[in-house]
């Protein structure tokens, strides 16, 4: 399955994944270009959604090529836009909008958590489903790690491991099929669908773009395997 995600500038894999979200084996460098590619972006993706983006991180996104290896690309386009947002913010800015949107005391401007947009409430059986599903993948939540597994970035960060992880029992296409179709596809265009609307999301307005655009390529490319 082919992400169409532009490299970095200098060739190499341009953003580390939360190692800490998940216990889990340890990932593989090995492997084809084009799914080092869907790895590292469900990699970029648990970054920016489980916290405020690190100085480094944002600064590597500054730079960042932002032309796809083949012209016309699906996530050309949401991709330079996220690329241009972290470029035109600053440091405090970018910080700032995660406070404002997932911050904060009391209820969210924004939820991130699936069981919200799958049953209207936080901590229901949709969660209870996914902790079943990750238990039977060899996974475990750290103990340090104080968000729910039905978190958007502990479900990149799994479909990261399912992608790039060396046990191949575990990590292959049909367990990827398997999580992605149950556990993200459900209800992340709805939370893409908020954060897009909300008024004082600028630079996560357009992760939710990028966001939104692989989904619907993970997605196409899910379907074909039949």
């Amino acid at each position: 399955m082919k992400s169409e995600l532009p490299t970095s500038a200098n060739g190499n894999e341009p953003f580390r994944s939360i190692d800490t979200t998940m216990t889990q084996a340890p990932i593989s460098s090995a492997g084809l270009d084009e799914e080092t590619a869907r790895a590292e972006l469900y990699g970029l993706l648990a970054l920016v959604y489980y916290a405020p983006p690190a100085t480094e991180l944002i600064a590597q996104l500054r730079v960042a090529v932002t032309e796809a290896p083949a012209a016309g690309g699906f996530l050309e386009e949401p991709w330079r836009a996220l690329v241009g947002v972290a470029r035109a913010m600053d440091d405090a800015s970018i910080t700032a909008e995660y406070i404002t949107l997932f911050g904060g005391v009391g209820k969210p401007e924004v939820y991130l958590f699936g069981s919200f947009y799958l049953s209207g409430f936080l901590n229901e059986k949709p969660l209870a489903a996914l902790r079943t599903d990750i238990a039977e993948l060899g996974l475990a939540r750290d103990d340090a790690m104080s968000e729910t597994e039905d978190h958007i970035a502990y479900l990149c960060e799994v479909m990261r491991y399912l992608i790039a992880g060396d046990d191949v029992a575990v990590a292959n296409l049909a367990r990827q099929q398997a999580f992605f179709s149950t556990h993200l596809q459900p209800w992340a265009l709805r939370m893409c669908d908020a954060l897009q609307a909300h008024p004082k999301a600028h630079f996560y307005a357009a992760v939710a773009a990028l966001t939104r655009a692989f989904v619907a390529v993970e997605a196409q490319g899910f379907d074909m395997l039949g």
